[in-house]
């Protein structure tokens, strides 16, 4: 007995080296937890880093904005004031510095002069000579049909396509009109074109981009007739002559858009608005019969821009810029699109379009894609764009 019950003593208090030794306490599965729990604590301090880092980042541009909205620095007021009114989806800013009469003021010190004048069609002789020089710089017209040329402003890089035969440009469309439209390439592609530039007024909220404003004629046919939609619409398009106008229909209802696209015989167009308000402060009419337009102060805001020309000669000028910060560019003002029309050889000119939209395609590849990051190397969806066959 005594025997046994030290054997079990033994058994329950193993002894090593003279020293009691504790039994093990079993393994439980909490580990996996813990390590769980560390992850996620983890976590939480990463996504508390990167909120103070937002919120410092929100603070700071809230701060700039405050700083350049006064009067303190009335360059830069008049710069943000302008460009911010020309977005789509970011007027609402000015407003939050400045009241409506302030921004009121700001624009019309930095606004243009009308330029009412009708386009006179005899200034244009459709393959006769014009102006071919390309640039302003010397270099001679190659002579091809389509010339690419690449333009550098001190606030912008922008690319001008020239179209020697006008009857090659035309307007390709989604018609009939959806949700949801397609990118430029696309566009093109489906029209069985070369090249093309997006162009005139459209619903561009979260990048629907499926139906137009204003008023759309395609191949002689009105396939949008609303003149009414916004205030200030100018219809920019070719006439069945190759002409290209540019015609204020703010004052036209339905009945007398049908009335003008018949009698100027339009075989293709869009509009675009001018409107210089606390509201927008968009432009279109750039050069009428050789005039170019005067400005108050600035003109304009920088962004990126769309604009389309023609030559004495016919030819037409297509030209897109960048801005809106990419490659380091703010975009282009008024003044800008006047003076490389003016360089190029423009009797007319008119912007069609600007900001995000600003895209051109050509030969199987963007030239000027959209200034938004996430659209890089393609553009905003569209349901209308000027194509060159």
């Amino acid at each position: 007995m005594q025997d046994e019950r030290m054997e079990s003593a033994a058994v329950a208090a193993p002894r090593t080296g003279g020293k009691r030794v504790q039994p093990k306490e079993p393994r439980t599965q909490g580990g996996g937890s813990d390590k769980k729990a560390g992850a996620g604590r983890i976590l939480l301090r990463i996504g508390a880093v990167l909120l103070t880092f937002v919120a410092a980042l929100a603070l700071t541009l809230l701060i700039s904005l405050k700083m350049i909205c006064s009067s303190a620095f009335p360059s830069a007021q008049q710069m943000f004031v302008t460009t911010i009114l020309e977005t789509g989806q970011l007027k609402f800013l000015a407003s939050w510095f400045l009241s409506s009469e302030e921004i009121q003021e700001i624009v019309d010190k930095n606004s243009m002069k009308a330029l009412n004048a009708s386009v006179d069609a005899a200034l244009i002789q459709v393959g006769g000579s014009g102006v071919v020089d390309l640039g302003g710089d010397g270099e001679a017209d190659s002579g091809e049909p389509i010339e690419i040329v690449e333009v550098a402003g001190a606030n912008y890089t922008g690319t001008m396509m020239i179209v020697k035969d006008p009857s090659r440009v035309s307007l390709a469309t989604i018609y009939p009109w959806r949700e949801i439209g397609v990118p430029l390439d696309e566009l093109v592609a489906s029209a069985g074109a070369i090249g093309g530039i997006n162009g005139g007024l459209y619903n561009s909220y979260n990048n629907s981009g499926g139906k137009p404003y204003g008023v759309i004629v395609s191949h002689g046919e009105i396939q949008y007739n609303k003149p009414q939609e916004f205030p200030g619409l100018v219809l920019i398009g070719f006439t069945e002559d190759n002409i290209l106008e540019i015609i204020d229909i703010s004052k036209l209802n339905a009945a007398g858009v049908e009335e003008l696209v018949q009698e100027r015989k339009i075989r293709d167009a869009v509009t675009f608005q001018e409107e210089a308000s606390d509201a927008n402060n968009h432009f279109v009419q750039l050069i009428i019969n050789n005039e170019a337009r005067e400005m108050n102060g600035m003109g304009s805001g920088l962004n990126p821009r769309t604009a389309i020309g023609q030559r004495a000669d016919g030819a037409v000028l297509l030209f897109v810029t960048d801005g809106r910060g990419k490659a380091g560019h703010l975009g282009a003002s008024s003044g800008d699109l006047i003076g490389v029309m003016q360089e190029f050889g423009a009797v007319n000119a008119a912007n069609l379009d600007g900001g995000s939209s600003s895209c051109m395609y050509y030969d199987g590849k963007y030239l000027m894609d959209s200034v938004t990051f996430y659209q890089a190397n393609s553009s905003w969806k569209l349901p209308a764009g000027f194509i060159v066959t």
